[in-house]
């Protein structure tokens, strides 16, 4: 992953972004070409610290001929992403660009044995259930076991042992207070939910510019009032 010094986040940052989204793409080589999947994943720790993504593929995916606990696998987990006109900038000449946070975490794979299959697609639903509270959560215990049992069939259990974590999070941190503000007030006014998410990202950076964000952003409506 190429990630530029100024956007790099620490590993605990990556990690705990790459748990909070719990949605990726998964990538392996094959010796001919790359060969991907969008999966869900639980994210875990073993006793020495280790990460463990674990997810689920069909099993008719030709990556489950590559999770021989050697081969190495990417996990691609992006978040809100958003275009940033050269228009919005206090400063002069520059030029659009693209923010976004992503993810890379990289480490062999293995299969997950039938015993293990279970567990995991029970811990799987109920991570994401908990997001529709105060929905009573979905178990699979509603299932005809029948039915159950032969969904699990189709599928294939892996877990990725993550030995290298890499995170760029471009949010205009090399831009001056004055650009920055600029830029965040405008995404927090776009109607794309993922511009606003962006805008959020940024103010974390710079809460300082919280108050000057909220007078720039009457400024901004003010003034659209007038040209309207």
């Amino acid at each position: 992953m190429y990630t530029p010094p100024r956007f790099q986040t620490d590993r605990s940052n990556a990690l705990a972004f790459a748990d909070a989204r719990g949605f990726g793409t998964i990538c392996a080589f094959d010796g001919r070409k790359p060969i991907g999947s969008a999966v869900p994943f639980c994210l875990t720790y073993g006793n020495d610290g280790t990460p463990h993504l674990a997810f689920h593929l069909a099993r008719q995916n030709a990556l489950l001929k590559l999770a021989d606990g050697v081969t190495p696998w990417a996990m691609a987990i992006t978040g809100a992403d958003a275009y940033v006109s050269a228009d919005w900038y206090a400063s002069p000449d520059q030029v659009p660009t693209w923010l976004y946070q992503a993810v890379h975490l990289t480490g062999p794979a293995r299969l997950l044995s039938d015993r293990e299959l279970g567990p995991h697609l029970d811990a799987l639903s109920a991570r994401f259930e908990s997001w529709l509270a105060p929905k009573r959560p979905w178990t699979s215990d509603k299932m005809a076991a029948g039915r159950l049992d032969a969904m699990k069939k189709a599928i294939v259990g892996v877990v990725m042992a993550v030995d290298e974590v890499e995170g760029s999070f471009k949010l205009n941190q090399h831009k001056s207070d004055a650009d920055h503000l600029a830029v965040m007030s405008a995404l927090a006014m776009r109607p794309e939910p993922a511009a606003v998410e962006i805008a959020d990202e940024m103010r974390k950076l710079r809460p300082h510019l919280f108050a000057e964000e909220t007078s720039h952003l009457a400024a901004m409506a003010e003034a659209e009032g007038f040209m309207g």
